[in-house]
């Protein structure tokens, strides 16, 4: 293995505390407490990372900048790093509408990569779009064991890039979203494309059986 892979969620944003559905950049910009959590992330950091690479998203990038910042480099912004988009169910918040995008969001979990909300995406061009910037990111700059990368990002992409990247178990990917800040980390698999996750928030391998099983948040 060399290298690691730091996907981080954006801190706490407008839409989270309405609990609106909200992907289609730049989207909104993180509360004073999104600001707050983005600070305290960079302040953890222990390594000097070789990159900090944000999606397009404002809140992404926000979030990316204080992670620069305090690692004293220049922030990249990359299209396809962005959210699972959700077509008409954009900037809606009822409890139905989440219920909506849970279930097409599970189907994707599941194998059924090309189900998808009207106007919205699919599981497979959510990953036809994501995969190739990691994969050139580590083509790049994952070459040794020291070299870590952090990609600021949303959610409900990084959870299904993960799963399907890292073959996780996909009830333990459906139940466990990521809190603001959360991060999952991957390493690259010697000798192969394929990755290993070695931290989804708070947990460890092995992930089966593990979790909250209480989702409350479809982006997160």
């Amino acid at each position: 293995m060399s290298g690691r892979l730091v996907l981080v969620r954006h801190g706490q944003t407008h839409s989270n505390v309405a609990r609106r559905l909200d992907t289609r950049p730049p989207g909104a910009d993180l509360t004073e407490l999104g600001h707050r959590q983005a600070r305290e992330f960079a302040g953890t950091l222990d390594v000097e990372p070789a990159a900090v690479v944000s999606s397009i998203a404002l809140r992404a990038r926000q979030t990316a900048q204080y992670i620069a910042d305090a690692a004293g480099v220049s922030l990249t912004v990359r299209d396809g790093l962005q959210e699972t988009f959700v077509g008409e169910l954009e900037d809606r918040s009822a409890e139905e509408d989440h219920a909506r995008f849970t279930e097409v969001y599970r189907s994707w979990l599941d194998g059924d990569l090309d189900s998808r909300i009207p106007g919205g995406e699919s599981g497979a061009e959510v990953l036809a779009r994501y995969v190739p910037v990691l994969d050139e990111l580590r083509a790049t700059h994952l070459r040794s064991d020291s070299s870590t990368v952090f990609v600021v990002s949303h959610g409900a992409a990084i959870r299904l890039v993960a799963a399907v990247l890292a073959d996780i178990d996909r009830d333990f990917a459906a139940d466990n979203h990521l809190d603001n800040t959360g991060t999952v980390e991957l390493v690259p698999v010697e000798g192969d494309s394929r990755w290993e996750c070695v931290r989804w928030g708070t947990y460890t391998p092995p992930f089966e059986t593990k979790g909250s099983r209480t989702p409350d948040d479809p982006m997160g």
